[in-house]
């Protein structure tokens, strides 16, 4: 055999793990023990053997004061049948609801000692230490009277809670602010489908509540206050709002144009949107957690024929204005009779666009405060509508529009005889149906209109 054929030399080494434990108890809770011990010097290593050590804690006396009971007061007289071996009465029923704060104490033996957070996936790369060495010790005397003391300090004493994530809990505590604000009003009986009892309020919420301050600012004083209220009044037909935004200003002035506040939105009627709406309609799945499609339309834009025709229109929709019915706030006479002439400005389509139709907060409510004082005004025989309160309208949509296209000198889907150049406006008061469809609306706000709302489709 040559020499290159000669097997290589084996050349063993052992394996070396380096294995670092972590220490998951907790740090001691009392503070070190100082006692005095004999100086015999530090021959034969006696301070450094388990046996000096178990020496000294058998010659320190134990300070502890145990009461018959160990500190836990159970009183079995008047239980029946625990004298005689029968401990069904305090044993646990096959069906009990297990309070959340009891399960701790429930733990099998296996599960004894093991922490639940880690401190990391790589045991390797943890400091010989203890885990909790962070957190703040409390150094507390080791006697029974002044543990006692301790857990009975109001101050120091945690409170019972309850599962945060139980839905019974969360109902309670929503409950709970509304009955902080309207003590009169909270239900005390016991809890059914139709009313849950709040949680308990507590004094200093109530003196909070009184006297209110801001949370990072308390040099702050309250000025006024505001209930919420929904304006159940203002509500249109269609039972909400939607908020519409331009690229630009429809009029390109320089200055604010009072037009803007009196302008009309007027959808166009277009088959082959409402094809397309239908569409997305049908091939839209209410399981799937997505809100139901809304249709989108081109509109076109009207603002008045001339700027002082703005006073009037305001005045027509001022509830307090007792002339408001008056024929001479219109501007131009119409074969119909009096009116407000509209020119169109121009046709915007739909770039951007939603909100949920389904639910009436979804996106957002407009908020207007509302004071009684100067509410009436000068005029004489006016009627005070609204109480001081801060007033919400559901907002279900936002649009974003834009000026439509054109081909030359005209628009892509509307031609010169289907488009409307003028309209004529007069402000009446709602049909017996759109009452109808209006309380209709404004039950779903407050449900104690929902058998007036009946009573009004029934006589319509």
């Amino acid at each position: 055999m040559s020499s290159s054929q000669r097997p290589e030399r084996v050349v063993h080494q052992d394996y070396i793990a380096r294995i670092r434990y972590s220490n998951a108890l907790p740090p001691p809770p009392n503070p070190p023990k100082l006692l005095e011990i004999p100086g015999t010097g530090l021959a034969g290593g006696q301070y450094t053997s388990a046996a000096y050590a178990s020496k000294l804690a058998r010659e320190q006396p134990l300070n502890i004061e145990a009461d018959a009971e160990l500190g836990m007061r159970i009183d079995l007289v008047g239980i029946p049948g625990v004298f005689d071996g029968d401990e069904r009465a305090i044993s646990v029923r096959p069906n009990a609801q297990i309070h959340p704060a009891d399960k701790q104490l429930l733990k099998p033996l296996s599960a004894l000692g093991k922490s639940n957070a880690s401190a990391g996936a790589v045991s390797f790369l943890r400091r010989t230490e203890y885990t909790a060495s962070s957190n703040v010790q409390q150094m507390v005397s080791n006697t029974s009277k002044d543990m006692m003391r301790l857990r009975n300090d109001p101050k120091r004493r945690k409170p019972n809670n309850l599962d945060k994530d139980d839905p019974v809990n969360i109902i309670r505590n929503i409950v709970k602010g509304f009955d902080l604000a309207y003590p009169s009003d909270a239900y005390k009986g016991d809890d059914s489908t139709s009313n849950i009892r709040g949680a308990a309020v507590t004094d200093a919420e109530v003196k909070a509540w009184s006297n209110p301050k801001h949370p990072t600012k308390p040099e702050l004083q309250l000025l006024d206050s505001y209930p919420v209220l929904p304006d159940l009044e203002a509500l249109p037909t269609s039972g909400y709002y939607m908020v519409a935004k331009f690229i630009s200003n429809p009029l390109g002035t320089d200055g604010y144009d009072q037009r803007l506040d009196t302008a009309i939105l007027r959808p166009v009627d277009d088959p082959q949107m409402q094809a397309e709406y239908q569409r997305r309609l049908a091939e839209w799945d209410p399981n799937s957690g997505k809100p139901q499609p809304l249709p989108e339309y081109e509109y076109d834009y009207y603002v008045p024929s001339e700027v002082s025709a703005v006073r009037g229109i305001k005045r027509k929709f001022d509830v307090n204005d007792t002339e408001n019915d008056d024929p001479e706030l219109y501007t131009d006479d119409t074969p119909e009779g009096r009116a407000f002439k509209y020119e169109r400005l121009r046709t915007y389509e739909t770039y951007n666009q939603h909100g949920n139709a389904t639910d009436l907060y979804n996106d957002s409510v407009a908020l207007a405060l509302h004071d009684t004082e100067g509410d009436v005004g000068t005029t004489p025989g006016a009627k005070q509508r609204l109480e001081k309160a801060a007033y919400y309208y559901p907002i279900i949509q936002r649009t974003a529009i834009r000026p439509k296209r054109k081909i030359g000198r005209q628009a892509v889907t509307q031609t010169d005889e289907e488009r409307v150049d003028e309209i004529n406006i007069t402000v009446v008061n709602f049909t017996e149906e759109e009452r109808a469809r209006a309380l209709e609306k404004q039950a779903e706000l407050d449900p104690s209109l929902k058998g007036g709302a009946a009573i009004v489709e029934a006589a319509a």
